[in-house]
């Protein structure tokens, strides 16, 4: 059974594991709006449980918008969840309304229990850094791009890191998306780094991802059909399509080159699959996404997850349910 929720449109997620319980995050809206265009700027985040990913039982709200004035007043977007000691930490996107929601900031919320989740003092904890990447320039772009954070535990350097969606300040506009870095040692003080991709593929690399698949490491990002950079169209011969796509390097630092994909083809029976994550459970890895628009409706649901498997030289594979038709005909 899909996540659906009858009076909210669901998006993008990330997941938490607990011993047997997988508690999903969510971005949510009222369906009430009626055009989903709308949802970006009330969004806040909701919560569900599943034992076995299939069956959903939804939650209270984890992290709503902040009180009038604060950095987060207007919405919260994508976050990602990290265990440390007895202490849950969720990473998420902030916009104000003191800058008409355009600048995007990193805040930390802190929870003993999954459920009961407590805005960090500190919070914003995370901003971009000039030195790197771009800030808001509306003659280059519609907004400031630092969200979507994904946080990480590094052995060799007994460090955290946090991947996030950011964009260079130089080049083309369209091809300045990269996959933007930063490192703590406590998840509370940050260092921005330089990013962890090079620009030149898309116009933004949305809602990063880094997993260690089969001895390597996969970076996952998404990304819609029309912000394929000009060049990237170029040299793929292909037409863009929207979807996740991935990219792989044997040190998670990179080099990180051409992304391949979709990982699942836009023309699948359900529509395009957007905000892709992996997610391994019971000595498996599964692909999660939500349904975005097709040519119908936007349609704001996780689907079932799709079983991963592996091509002969150990690339992701994202196996087609049986009976599962594209539109081209192919199964």
């Amino acid at each position: 059974m899909t996540l659906r929720l009858e009076d909210k449109w669901v998006w993008d997620f990330w997941f938490a594991v607990d011993g047997d319980e997988y508690h999903v995050f969510y971005l949510q809206a009222p369906r009430s709006l009626g055009s989903p265009n709308l949802r970006h700027r009330h969004a806040s985040i909701g919560h569900a449980v599943s034992t076995d990913l299939r069956t959903w039982s939804v939650l209270p709200d984890a992290v709503l918008p902040g009180t009038p004035g604060s950095w987060d007043d207007l919405a919260v977007w994508t976050g990602s969840v990290i265990r440390r000691g007895d202490t849950w930490y969720m990473f998420y996107t902030g916009i104000s309304s003191r800058d008409q929601g355009r600048v995007q900031r990193i805040g930390l919320a802190v929870s003993q229990d999954l459920i009961a989740w407590r805005k960090h003092p500190a919070n914003p904890v995370l901003e971009a850094d000039p030195r790197w990447y771009e800030l808001l320039d509306l003659s280059r772009w519609r907004d400031q791009s630092w969200r979507d954070p994904w946080v990480f535990y590094v052995r060799e350097d007994d460090s955290f890191h946090l991947l996030v969606t950011a964009r260079v300040p130089y080049g083309p506009p369209d091809e300045a998306g990269v996959v933007g870095h930063a490192q703590s040692a406590d998840l509370v003080n940050w260092t921005v780094l330089p990013p962890l991709t090079q620009p030149g593929e898309f116009a933004q690399a949305e809602v990063p991802q880094l997993v260690y698949y089969h001895d390597t490491y996969a970076l996952l990002v998404s990304c819609l059909a029309e912000d394929h950079s000009r060049k990237r169209r170029a040299e793929m011969r292909e037409v863009a399509q929207t979807g996740t796509f991935v990219a792989y390097a044997s040190d998670f630092r990179g080099p990180y080159t051409c992304f391949e994909g979709p990982l699942v083809p836009a023309n699948n029976p359900l529509g395009p699959l957007y905000a892709g994550k992996l997610l391994h459970a019971g000595d498996q890895w599964w692909y999660f996404a939500f349904r975005g628009d097709d040519s119908r409706e936007f349609h704001g649901e996780l689907i079932d997850p799709l079983r991963v498997g592996q091509t002969a030289s150990s690339r992701i594979a994202v196996e087609r349910p049986r009976g599962w038709v594209h539109h081209d005909g192919q199964d």
